[in-house]
């Protein structure tokens, strides 16, 4: 689309000072107001500036202009800058005109810059008078305007040959110049005159150029004593890596350099004459060598470098110890090995790991990374001469040894050891004692010798670290075979996420306490443990020092708040991405010390009044991504006016009008992030998707009045025209109908029947009082629900221990109660071993039927297995309403409860299924 702009559309705006108009097809450049600071007019179709195009424009001082003619905006000719068009503009600092196919650097440019950027254009030549009179520049860049195009990760054109041409005083009038980028532009050597008079210089970029020979011969490093970063990455030859690579003694000048990236040169040893000018450099901090190739290092060597703190040695081909003798050579010296395409493939993408739960090892002296190479196993003569190294990185490889103790032998001031993504077999009690400084340990994703079935892992290791402060094992699926409980006095963190500690709990009370014996322990990772539920006696056997316990990514359908009191110091509790419903079973505790709870990514429909009043301490809450279609005040209490954070984004919320969480969101919209935009309704269907303000509340009528008058109003029509109609055609007919209704009714029939006829009791309970469940839900749940819970309808029920008379026979007993009760009601577990009471109650039950003709059986049968029986199977075919089933959802007890009431009132007669029988009926 083209967008179109009015003449006087910014002029209106005499204030404007920052103006973005990128990613519009303008083609020219509209009238802008004097006061305009900053502008950008990148990847738009503005082709041509003169000076005329911003003229007045004193007070500019950030100018962009990017990718305005490039592969991804393509045009049919380059950006053309007239001489002088942004000589007006005398304030301009910082210009930027990449990607825009310019072949000269654009002349007469204001003498007050002091960042130009002009990288992946295509010049191909630069000359003094092209930057002339730039001598307030502090960065240039013009790097990839010519460039090497077997590194390219988009569309290149090829440097032409003999090119690029840069004149040996381009740069020596540039005395201010602090950066200057020269990357990606086919350099094959460098020329010491280029950076003469760059005493200023801090930052080099020489990166994706042909300098692999270069660099061991240069001298044109010796007048940079200020540079401090200089990029040398990816100047590899094509197809080729180096037996030895030696670098230039002119490196030994670079004083005050503090970081040097020499990855991507692609070079297999080294040794002590690889980086020999590096030792003499007082403040070098960072040395990056990764992807090039190294199978054989001698790492003792940078026991020579003063100030190093971090080595970068990942992505190689490290398998051990190094052997190399000190041989002295060049980069082209030695033997080569030409590379398959396939060599110089991208580094696999990290996997997440727990960066965020170790300590950060930038804040330590030295720093050792070895990650994704081909170690096996560890020598400690890997490590000779590094006792003063910190943290080493050694995930990513393929160590599968027992380590005993001995490994790390040299490495007595080691305090971080990642050792994840490896398959380590934790045998040994004494591993990793050789460290007496550890502070953390990650062992996560180490999951292959847990998987072997039959064999055991010892985790007693963990108690002989006194200094251990974070221990990672997460991710690696420990289900069994481990030890008992995990001991240590000075653990602080453990992330035990990604392993099954649902199938260990499962085993009765072999884990139960499994992190009982880290009394310190402070945080706790149990996420993607596949747990079902979580017991109140599995938190009392959690340390009482908790204070972060961590329960993502679960199958936690429901969690009993009232044993957070069992974690007294409990700050931080993380239940995101659970299967919780609703938030009841009680409440947050009183005195809890919870300060923030996570239940977000659940399917939350329902908060009980007042759940989270009692937690006093609490601060952030995060709800979102549930299916709550509202927000109450009433769920906080006092409690609202105190939250810091609450998320209640990604919920279905119901705007409707007069919707009571609106005014409650309001009134805490300081602790509602993303308030305006992130939260939104879920319903009505034309709002769904929406903003909850995108109502219009001046539409909004009042639905429940509406509704009321409409029913009203339809209830007056239909009486009206009803009741003198049917009263004309059929009155006698409908009042003989309801008379006959009325004496149908359960509780009219059963006043009648209560004459001199009338029996003692509704019911007689027979049940085997030596199954202790079934007796106890006889007294306290069918009892309770009959006798006590329905009213003025409430049933009489005969029960052997309560209601026979003393001094009466067994048999006399059981008669009067059979045949003094309208019912006789079998409660059995089971129906396969009938005896007893049970059974001689039911052959009087079945002599009343020949005597009487009164079937008064009723079955409840509280085990699913109890249907099997043949008896049960054809009674539930003849007469259904007879056999009633338990459910086991809560939800189905009220049917349950009606249905037994029902048959407990009524005849069988009138339950007996026609297409069968008549049914038994009294003579």
């Amino acid at each position: 689309c083209h967008m179109t702009i009015e003449p006087s559309t910014f002029l209106a705006v005499p204030t404007l000072e920052e103006l973005n108009l990128s990613y519009n097809n303008i083609m020219t450049v509209p009238a802008l107001p004097k006061s305009l600071i900053s502008l950008s007019l990148s990847h738009t179709n503005i082709l041509m500036l003169d000076s005329a195009s911003l003229a007045g424009l004193h007070a500019l001082r950030f100018l962009f202009m990017d990718g305005n003619c490039y592969y991804k905006n393509p045009c049919r000719q380059a950006l053309e800058v007239a001489p002088g068009a942004l000589l007006g503009l005398g304030n301009l600092t910082h210009l930027s005109l990449k990607y825009n196919n310019l072949t000269v650097v654009p002349r007469n440019l204001p003498s007050s810059l002091e960042y130009l950027l002009l990288s992946y254009n295509r010049i191909v030549k630069l000359a003094p008078e092209d930057l002339a009179n730039l001598t307030a520049l502090r960065v240039l860049d013009v790097g990839g305007n010519c460039r090497r195009c077997d590194h390219a990760p988009n569309p290149c054109m090829e440097c032409p040959r003999h090119f690029p041409q840069l004149h040996p005083n381009t740069f020596s009038h540039l005395s201010r110049l602090e950066g200057l980028v020269l990357k990606d532009s086919s350099l094959s050597w460098l020329n010491a005159s280029w950076f003469r008079g760059l005493g200023n210089l801090r930052v080099l970029d020489l990166s994706e150029n042909f300098l692999y020979k270069c660099i061991t011969k240069t001298k044109a490093f010796q007048g940079l004593t200020q540079l401090r970063k200089l990029n040398l990455s990816f100047n590899y030859q094509k197809r080729v890596s180096f037996a030895h690579l030696s670098l230039a003694p002119s490196f030994g000048s670079l004083v005050a350099l503090k970081e040097l990236d020499m990855h991507g040169i692609f070079f297999r040893s080294l040794d002590e004459t690889t980086l020999r000018p590096l030792a003499r450099l007082p403040m070098l901090q960072t040395l990056r060598l990764q992807m090039n190739f190294i199978n054989q290092a001698q790492l003792g060597i940078f026991r020579a470098f003063p100030g190093l703190r971090y080595v970068d040695l990942s992505d190689n081909r490290i398998s051990g110890a190094s052997e190399l003798t000190a041989t002295m050579g060049e980069a082209d010296g030695g033997e080569k090995v030409w590379l398959q395409p396939g060599d110089l493939a991208p580094a696999p993408v990290d996997t997440p790991s727990s960066e965020d739960f170790k300590p950060n090892c930038s804040t330590l002296n030295f720093t050792l990374d070895l990650s994704r190479n081909n170690l096996v196993t560890v020598q400690p003569e890997m490590f000779a001469q590094l006792s003063h190294l910190q943290c080493l990185r050694l995930s990513h490889n393929c160590i599968s040894q027992a380590v005993n103790g001995s490994q790390f032998l040299p490495l007595t001031g080691l305090q971080v050891l990642d050792l994840s993504h490896n398959k380590l077999d934790l045998y040994h009690e004494h591993s990793f004692t050789e460290l007496p400084r550890l502070e953390a340990l990650d062992l996560s994703y180490n999951s292959q010798p847990f998987g072997m079935q039959g064999v055991g892992h010892n985790f007693s290791f963990v108690a002989h670290l006194r200094t251990l402060r974070h221990l990672s094992l997460a991710h690696n699926n420990i289900h069994s075979q481990v030890s008992q409980q995990l001991c240590s006095t000075s653990l602080r963190a453990l992330d035990f996420s990604g392993n099954a500690l649902g199938h260990m709990w499962a085993e009765g009370d072999l884990y139960l306490h499994f992190f009982q014996g880290l009394s310190g322990l402070i945080w706790l990772d149990l996420s993607q443990n596949r747990l079902h539920t979580l017991l109140p006696q599995t938190l009392r056997n959690l340390p009482k020092s908790l204070q972060v316990l961590r329960l993502r990514d679960n199958y936690l359908a429901y969690f009993k708040w009232w044993s957070l009191h069992f974690l007294p110091k409990l700050e931080v509790l993380d239940l995101a991405g659970n299967q919780l419903k609703a938030l009841t079973n009680g409440s947050l505790p009183a005195g809890t010390r919870l300060r923030r709870l996570d239940v977000s990514c659940n399917s939350i429909s329902f908060v009980a009044p007042g759940f989270f009043s009692k937690a006093k301490e609490l601060r952030e809450l995060n709800l979102s991504t549930n299916a709550l279609k509202t927000v109450d005040h009433s769920w906080f209490g006092p409690l609202a006016s105190a939250l810091q954070i609450l998320d209640v984004s990604a919920n279905p919320l119901h705007c409707a009008c007069g919707a009571a969480f609106m005014d409650f969101l309001l009134e805490v919209q300081a602790a509602v992030p993303g308030l305006p935009s992130r939260v939104k309704c879920g319903s009505p269907g034309q709002l769904q998707g929406l903003s909850i303000f995108a109502q219009d509340l001046r539409l909004c009528l009042d639905e429940a009045l509406s509704w009321d008058c409409f029913a009203l109003s339809l209830l007056a029509v239909a009486l009206g025209l009803g009741v003198p109609m049917l009263h004309h055609l059929c009155g006698w007919d409908l009042w003989y109908c309801f008379h006959l209704c009325l004496a149908w009714l359960p509780w009219r029939g059963r006043q009648s029947g209560r004459g001199e006829d009338a029996l003692p009791y509704d019911a007689f309970v027979v049940f085997d009082k030596t199954q202790s469940a079934v007796a106890d839900w006889v007294y306290n749940e069918l009892r309770g629900q009959l006798e006590e819970c329905r009213g003025r309808w409430a049933l009489r029920l005969c029960l052997e221990e309560r209601d026979w008379l003393p001094g009466k026979t067994l048999f006399e007993n059981l008669w009067a109660s059979v045949y003094g009760s309208r019912k006789t009601l079998f409660v059995l577990a089971h129906t396969d071993r009938v005896s007893g009471l049970l059974r001689a109650s039911f052959l009087l039950a079945q002599q009343r039927l020949l005597e009487d003709r009164k079937d008064v059986v009723v079955l409840v049968i509280l085990s699913p297995d109890g249907r099997r029986s043949r008896y049960v199977r054809l009674r539930q075919r003849l007469c259904r309403q007879s056999v009633l089933l338990w459910p086991h959802q809560p939800s189905g007890q009220r049917s349950f409860w009606a249905q037994l009431g029902m048959a407990l009132t009524r005849d069988n007669h009138h339950f007996y299924n026609r297409n069968f029988c008549q049914g038994p009926t009294a003579e």
